[in-house]
């Protein structure tokens, strides 16, 4: 295992995770996800504890560059399509389940929060698969 890719992949895909979440559902889509909730009252947070914000966008950074470690993943390109596939799956997973058993989501922020979930992991993807050739041991 190259722990020196998986630490540097990890980090920075954590950081640009965190980053494109502010700036997709904390910006871009914040009004369209207000105004399209699903039943349930009350689930937001007055005050976001951004310690647990910190730690699933270092989870998720860290679980796509194991998964791009294990899968070889290491060009800009490969990240991207890897990236949007590993978001997408995890992104329907995630929010059908919840739209099953919760009233959280409509299924119009279902749907947005898929492909936001796409568009973040493909980019995040790409930058990791990139940094992930740059680190590549010469054969």
């Amino acid at each position: 295992m190259d722990i020196k890719k998986l630490l540097i992949g990890g980090i920075i895909g954590g950081i640009l995770f965190f980053l494109l979440g502010w700036l997709v559902y904390g910006n871009l889509l914040m009004t369209f996800m207000k105004n399209n909730p699903g039943t349930a009252t009350g689930v937001d947070r007055a005050q976001m504890d951004f310690m647990y914000l910190v730690i699933g966008n270092l989870a998720s950074g860290f679980l796509m560059a194991y998964i791009f470690m294990k899968a070889n993943v290491n060009s800009l390109s490969n990240g991207l399509v890897t990236g949007g596939i590993i978001g997408v799956l995890m992104a329907v997973a995630y929010d059908a389940t919840m739209y099953g058993v919760t009233n959280i989501l409509s299924k119009k922020s279902m749907m947005a929060d898929v492909l936001a979930s796409l568009v973040i992991s493909a980019v995040v993807g790409a930058i990791v698969g990139l940094v992930n050739s740059k680190l590549q041991k010469p054969a």
